[in-house]
């Protein structure tokens, strides 16, 4: 089971779900999207499987989740609380920052000034669906950390295809935004969420914990 913390922020106390690994190669923080939360079945899988396999994970459950409300405020607000919760941690093992959807975008924005190795982007939100010309890539390419795209196939906010080639990048079979597949797909959804987990285990250990002085 998790040890939960509520730590603060200037927005209102987060909560931390915090699983550690008995010899962590590395410690992974990671939040929710603007409308879901840590009980995203992406964030379970990782949490509950990495720690497992020597990597310490959080989940943050960001202050309006904790308030009851359903949607998110604006990026800088959720920079800003996000921030806040990595002053509050010490680890002493390399810093992975990621999160879903946007917080994947807040960790691509923050991860080089709060001194993380590495940012995990799940579902990266490219653009707006069906607004290509809204692209958000200057936030990922502008993270200056190394840095893993795990998108599904069919995600609206932006197809695997439309990422450019020089992004290390994961494809989710079958996958919409959530990393949910349909009953139809040719995977399953244990399957999906496998891919999920093999990719970042395999990255974080290739990436971060096997390259410290990056």
């Amino acid at each position: 089971m998790p040890v939960e913390r509520m730590v603060p922020t200037p927005r209102g106390d987060a909560r931390l779900l915090v699983r550690r690994a008995k010899r962590p190669v590395a410690t992974l923080v990671l939040t929710h999207g603007a409308g879901g939360g840590v009980d995203a079945p992406d964030l379970v899988r990782l949490a509950r499987t990495l720690p497992q396999q020597d990597i310490s994970v959080t989940l943050v459950e960001m202050p309006w989740r904790v308030a009851g409300k359903k949607l998110a405020p604006a990026p800088l607000v959720i920079d800003e609380c996000f921030t806040a919760v990595l002053d509050c941690l010490r680890t002493r093992s390399p810093l992975v920052l990621g999160g879903r959807s946007a917080g994947a975008r807040s960790a691509c924005r923050i991860a080089r000034a709060a001194g993380a190795r590495g940012v995990l982007a799940l579902s990266f939100p490219l653009h707006p669906p069906g607004r290509p010309e809204k692209s958000r890539l200057d936030e990922l390419q502008n993270a200056r950390v190394r840095t893993l795209v795990i998108q599904g196939e069919r995600d609206p906010f932006g197809s695997p295809e439309e990422f450019p080639d020089d992004i290390d990048l994961a494809v989710v079979p079958s996958a919409d935004h959530s990393m949910k597949v349909a009953r139809s797909a040719p995977v399953s959804q244990e399957e999906a969420l496998a891919v999920v987990l093999e990719a970042t285990l395999e990255w974080v250990v290739r990436e971060v914990a096997g390259n410290r002085t990056g």
